[in-house]
This record gives structure tokens, C-alpha cells and sequence, in this order.
């Protein structure tokens, strides 16, 4: 790999990572890890949290962003 090609590799992971993270702080503004089908159990001094919506969605933005990065990296 040239210093080139992995330079072009850092810019795009940072741009990604810059998307994300702004994402997430929208996300945690906007009071989004609190949807209806997320699940929280308490009992005693023990809390577990499930996030199944938050999952899902997050985990389709992030599938949407991961794509077009990879088809303007192939143009």
C-alpha cells in the first residue's frame, strides 16, 4: 500500500468518524436512547439496559454511511 492510498484511507476514516460522533451528539440532545422499544430492567441495586430500537437504527445509518463512503472511495 502507498503512503498515498493509506493517507486518502486516514481522511476517510476521520471524515467518517467526524459524521458519527456529530451524530451521536445530536442523538443525545435530542434524548434519543429513550424509544419506546428500548428496555430497562431494575431490581435491587442492579440496572440493565437494552437499547433494541437505538440498535437497529443506528446500525442502519451507520450501514447508509459506511456504503457511500465506500462508493465515492471506487469513483
Amino acid at each position: 500500500m502507498s503512503l498515498e492510498a493509506l493517507g486518502r484511507a486516514l481522511i476517510g476514516l476521520a471524515a467518517v468518524l467526524i459524521v458519527v460522533g456529530g451524530l451521536l451528539i445530536l442523538f443525545g440532545k435530542i434524548g434519543f436512547l429513550k424509544l419506546p422499544v428500548d428496555v430497562l430492567l431494575r431490581r435491587g441495586n442492579t440496572s440493565v439496559f437494552w437499547p433494541i430500537a437505538t440498535s437497529i437504527i443506528v446500525s442502519v445509518i451507520l450501514t447508509i454511511l459506511i456504503n457511500v463512503v465506500i462508493w465515492l472511495w471506487r469513483r
